[in-house]
């Protein structure tokens, strides 16, 4: 028998090739460190987390049927996500993602996610017409997809019923989640860089942020700033709160793990402020390298 997922997550899914250095960088820097490659993309990201915490996630994306993508698909699999609705492209290859992170944090990165944006929604088929029509459940959903296809599904009757879980993959793609803004089932992610610029200001803490996203018509907004206060905000509730003090030894993945980790919270039944805490503390244990769950 086919598992059931609880959760469905729509986005990257790539391959991630990370190179990590202890020593302060620059640009032009060379210097010794640790490459790697591993299954990621946001919305692997958030899966591989969700799954940590007992979940059932299951994967729409697009993966080509080219080498990468094969060995993707198997990696995905061992990792314990749900591959039946993957699109795979005979013409698009896998994706990747490339960055630099030093002792000062991520220096550098390019996402080529270029077949994710050609296949379109054609990762929505399951959705929209297949074995998941009518799905009501949470969806989590991130901003690699294209500025028309998230227009779509902001504005689609097939997920107006959904839970749907908002994360921009990055600063450079904040702004495509605009459609989004007035959309009283959603919940945003987003640090304070990125909820400047969806509200095209400077909000100076996670709260100003916050409440002004929420005034705006999002249903729930969260939103981090690095060692400083988060903040949580939904209608007139507006909870603050100071992530834990940690020695930073990765960043690459760190929104991703915040965000599984408050849905993770939230599936369970816990209270806003109780979700924050956790999602919190989930990150700062993975910014220090240690192991979350």
């Amino acid at each position: 028998m086919n598992k059931q997922p609880d959760i469905l997550c729509i986005g990257s899914v790539l391959w991630d090739i990370i190179g990590r250095a202890n020593a302060h960088m620059r640009v032009g820097s060379d210097v010794p460190g640790r490459v790697t490659r591993l299954p990621g993309g946001v919305a692997m990201n958030i899966a591989m987390a969700l799954k940590a915490y007992g979940m059932t996630p299951a994967l729409l994306t697009a993966i080509g049927r080219d080498d990468e993508g094969e060995e993707l698909m198997r990696a995905c699999g061992r990792l314990g996500t749900l591959t039946t609705h993957v699109y795979r492209s005979d013409d698009l290859p896998t994706d990747r993602y490339m960055a630099i992170e030093g002792g000062n944090g991520l220096i550098a990165a390019i996402a080529d996610a270029h077949s994710l944006e050609a296949a379109g929604d054609k990762i929505l088929r399951p959705l929209l017409e297949g074995a998941l029509k009518g799905w009501t459940g949470m969806i989590a959903i991130d901003g690699n997809l294209t500025v028309s296809l998230l227009s779509d599904i902001a504005r689609s009757a097939s997920f107006a019923a959904a839970d749907l879980r908002l994360a921009p993959a990055s600063p450079g793609k904040a702004e495509r989640l605009t459609p989004f803004l007035e959309h009283p089932s959603t919940t945003l992610y987003v640090n304070l860089e990125e909820a400047g610029l969806l509200l095209h200001s400077q909000p100076e803490t996670s709260q100003e942020a916050a409440t002004q996203l929420a005034r705006r018509g999002v249903g729930r907004v969260l939103v981090t700033d690095g060692s400083r206060p988060a903040t949580f905000a939904a209608d007139d509730m507006v909870i603050e709160r100071t992530p834990p003090e940690v020695m930073v030894t990765r960043v690459t993945g760190a929104g991703d793990t915040f965000m599984a980790a408050h849905i993770a919270a939230e599936a369970e039944g816990a209270e806003p402020s109780n979700a924050l805490d956790k999602a919190l503390n989930a990150a700062a244990t993975y910014v220090s390298g240690e192991t979350y769950g």
